[in-house]
């Protein structure tokens, strides 16, 4: 079986407006630089939107070819 190609990602729709597309909001930990204190970062990315989420679901998200001019990720599973 081959490995699956492309980063995964979990994270929470935010947007669900648009046609065939969501927004999904991935929120990370990373530590500062300077001052050694634990920050919390986010970053919003649009995925083709092919189970029906809706705002508030939980989903896994896979990187894929670019899909139009922003989306670059596609929905694997809604886990709630």
């Amino acid at each position: 079986m081959d490995k699956p190609k492309g980063k995964i990602f979990t994270g929470q729709v935010i947007s669900d407006k648009m046609a065939d597309t969501i927004v999904v909001l991935l929120e990370y930990t990373s530590r500062h630089p300077k001052y050694q204190k634990i920050v919390k970062k986010h970053k919003k990315i649009y995925a083709e939107n092919n189970l029906q989420a809706k705002i508030g679901n939980q989903v896994k998200v896979r990187e894929v070819r670019p899909l139009s001019k922003l989306k670059r990720f596609t929905t694997l599973e809604i886990i709630k």
